[in-house]
C-alpha cells in the first residue's frame, strides 16, 4: 500500500480543522501518516524542548530515541539546517543515530509554526532501503507547512 497524498490531505483536513494544538496535530499527524502506506515503519515527531536538542514527541512504531542534539544524527541535521533530508541509506549518513536496528531509510522533515520557527521535525523510517521519494520529501513539507502554519 502506497500514500494516496490526495486523499491524505484530505483526511488531516478533516481531522485538524481548526485545531492550534500542537501536541494534538502531532499526534494526529503521525498516527494518520504512518497508517497511511507500508513503506513507514516509524513515523513521528520530535519537538524543541530546549536550545539544541530534540526530544521525542508523539508517534507510532517501536521505541525511538528520547532525545537528539541538533548536532548529530538526521533528525539533528534537519532541524540544525532547517531543511529536508532524503536518505536512502542511514548507513552512509554520517553521524546517523541508530534508535532502531531496523532501520534502512530515512526521511525528515523541519516543522515550523507560522512565525518560521522550527517547533520539531517530522521522521519517517523504513525498514527498506531508499523507500522514499523527492515526491514524498515534497507532499510532506507542503502538508506540514499548511498544518503548522496555523500555530
Amino acid at each position: 500500500m502506497r500514500v494516496d497524498y490526495e486523499d491524505l490531505n484530505k483526511t488531516l483536513d478533516a481531522l485538524t480543522e481548526g485545531e492550534t494544538d500542537e501536541i494534538a496535530l502531532m499526534a494526529t499527524l503521525a498516527c494518520e501518516i504512518h497508517h497511511s502506506d507500508a513503506r513507514f515503519d516509524w513515523t513521528g515527531f520530535y519537538r524543541v524542548t530546549e536550545p539544541e536538542i530534540l526530544k521525542i514527541g508523539p508517534y507510532q512504531g517501536g521505541h525511538g530515541c528520547l532525545k537528539i542534539p541538533f548536532s548529530r544524527g538526521v533528525c539533528g541535521a534537519a532541524a540544525r539546517i532547517g531543511e529536508t533530508q532524503l536518505v536512502a541509506d542511514v548507513e552512509a549518513f554520517p553521524g546517523h543515530i541508530a534508535c532502531s536496528t531496523s532501520t534502512r531509510s530515512e526521511l525528515v522533515v523541519p516543522v515550523c509554526n507560522g512565525a518560521g520557527a522550527v517547533i520539531g521535525v517530522f521522521d519517517i523510517d523504513s525498514n527498506q532501503p531508499e523507500a522514499f521519494t523527492q515526491e514524498d520529501a515534497d507532499q510532506m513539507e507542503r502538508l506540514l507547512t499548511r498544518i503548522f502554519a496555523r500555530l
